[in-house]
């Protein structure tokens, strides 16, 4: 009977174990990270610094327009490690309340250092600087057709050795031009309820040209057609040395970004006490590119070369920071 006592007794110390474990298991936590998609269709997490919670109910909050990837959350609910998935990314986590910590323009309450209730703001700034090029880089080919792939090579061998001999003249020393691309294609001709028929090949040389000093460009251009080069593709202007026009682009993005948290700030009677984050969202640099009509290409009078407008370019910056406001 003593045997059976303690046999009994053991197992309701095991019971009891069981269920500390499965309760500490049910506690209800609090977390903060950033929403991301799973790897699970349909799946989201919360990534709080190294540790991932995969939400079970996530469809609950996705018709909140801050519900998206990146915003940063407080979630509220309890983890639930008996539950299993198809990958098992992150600890299963049922929500019971959550929501955007920072949004565009709007606040979360946070203490600042001398213990009095702040607020967070998120603006971000743009702008663009206008840069005149300073590289050019024209694009052109050498096209021939025949009979015999040998015939067409042949010919195109001729043909190209010439332009790219009236290209390097034209450009003068401090040009780069290179071959970028070779090829030899069959021609086909296709009928109805017939295999395509190889009548002829064509013979493709492409060649690059980059310089600096633009007002060659229509000269260079010229010199091409006359020497043989029938598919100009066109011409791309680029900025070389353009550290300055960047840092410019984005001093001024900065600037805007901080103009508007302090506008924020005295809407809401306060001021801004520091810069909490600020992150670069990158500096775009697109091309002007022109294309001219090839039929006009090596037809001008001598003295009066193809005339090229050259655009300038517009450096764009975007940043974004967070902004911490005091009461004034």
């Amino acid at each position: 009977m003593h045997h059976l006592r303690k046999t009994m007794a053991s197992f309701i110390a095991l019971g009891l174990i069981t269920l500390v474990t499965a309760q500490a298991f049910a506690k209800e936590i609090t977390i903060r990270g950033r929403l991301q998609k799973t790897v699970e269709a349909g799946g989201w997490l919360i990534v709080a610094d190294k540790q991932k919670y995969l939400l079970l109910n996530a469809q609950r909050f996705q018709t909140e327009k801050w519900f998206r990837e990146s915003t940063e959350v407080e979630a509220v609910g309890e983890t639930k490690p008996d539950v299993m998935t198809i990958y098992m990314e992150g600890t299963p986590f049922e929500v019971k309340t959550m929501r955007p910590l920072t949004s565009e323009g709007e606040a979360s309450q946070e203490k600042v250092t001398d213990g009095r209730p702040g607020t967070r703001v998120l603006v971000s700034g743009d702008s663009i600087v206008q840069a005149q090029p300073d590289t050019a880089v024209i694009t052109l080919a050498v096209v021939t057709q025949a009979k015999r792939a040998l015939d067409a090579q042949q010919e195109n061998a001729n043909k190209s050795d010439a332009v790219v001999r009236a290209l390097k003249a034209a450009a003068g020393a401090g040009a780069e031009v290179k071959t970028s691309g070779y090829s030899v294609q069959p021609q086909r001709v296709y009928k109805e309820n017939q295999p395509p028929t190889i009548v002829g090949y064509e013979a493709r040389n492409s060649v690059t040209v980059t310089l600096g000093d633009l007002t060659k460009v229509g000269t260079v251009i010229d010199a091409a057609a006359q020497a043989g080069a029938n598919d100009i593709t066109g011409i791309s202007f680029t900025l070389r040395k353009d550290r300055p026009a960047r840092d410019e682009a984005l001093s001024q993005a900065t600037r805007e970004a901080v103009a508007k948290a302090q506008v924020i700030a005295q809407a809401l009677g306060g001021r801004v006490s520091r810069i909490v984050e600020v992150q670069e969202e990158g500096t775009i640099r697109p091309r002007p590119v022109y294309q001219g009509d090839l039929a006009t290409f090596g037809t001008k009078v001598a003295g009066a070369p193809t005339p090229v407008e050259i655009g300038s370019l517009d450096i764009t910056s975007r940043v974004q920071l967070i902004a911490l406001v005091e009461p004034g």
